[in-house]
């Protein structure tokens, strides 16, 4: 018999705050090492996982780079835009 847990109102308040993702979105200028680069900068990513991302963002219009909580991702959003990349924090 497997039992259930109840998350307290608490607990789900504190996911959904920091149940925030940095989303990258597909353009056309940006090239892909530009991109790989601004992740590996501003997000922290290796170079693996800034490669994943920018040919899942290429290939499927948009990849989530980071998630967190809003504080945490919104200096990065606004870096990657000033670098004239396109993303939203969702």
């Amino acid at each position: 018999m497997t039992r259930e847990r109840t998350e307290s109102f608490e607990e789900i308040k504190e996911k959904t705050e920091e149940g925030h993702e940095l989303l990258l979105f597909n353009d056309d200028i940006n090239t892909f090492d530009f991109v790989i680069e601004s992740l590996i900068d501003v997000c922290d990513h290796d170079q693996i996982s800034a490669e994943q991302c920018a040919l899942l963002t290429h290939y499927k219009g948009k990849c989530a780079v980071k998630s967190g909580d809003i504080d945490e991702l919104e200096p990065m959003g606004n870096e990657l835009s000033k670098r004239g990349l396109t993303v939203s924090i969702d």
